[in-house]
């Protein structure tokens, strides 16, 4: 697959991740404080629920560098995470997780 068609997929996954948030009703209208947005931790887990990283950290991200043609970063592995995390509350979150997972092989493999 060309690289060009690779993002064009990215996006899409994109577009489902924050449906997938929405449907779960972990989407949130409220943006984070700016000091919770610069943790420096992984994840910004000192001061963000994962669901608020996704939405405030991960896609804005990843939409800026598809839209500047930027390099992807060269490895993502953000479905191990969700599982600990959103995989762990009581709600289907099964096509979430999924979708996160074929973001992670494809931007992982976007070479």
């Amino acid at each position: 697959m060309t690289l060009d068609g690779t993002r064009s997929e990215i996006a899409a996954q994109l577009i489902d991740l924050e449906a997938g948030l929405r449907q779960l009703d972990l989407w949130s209208d409220e943006p984070p404080t700016a000091e919770a947005l610069e943790s420096e931790q992984p994840f910004a887990m000192d001061s963000l629920e994962f669901e608020e990283w996704l939405q405030f950290i991960f896609l804005p991200t990843i939409y800026q560098v598809l839209d500047s043609g930027s390099a992807l970063p060269e490895r993502c592995a953000i479905a191990p995470m969700a599982e600990e995390t959103i995989g762990k509350k009581p709600l289907m979150t099964e096509t979430l997780i999924s979708t996160l997972r074929e973001l992670d092989r494809l931007i992982t493999g976007a070479d």
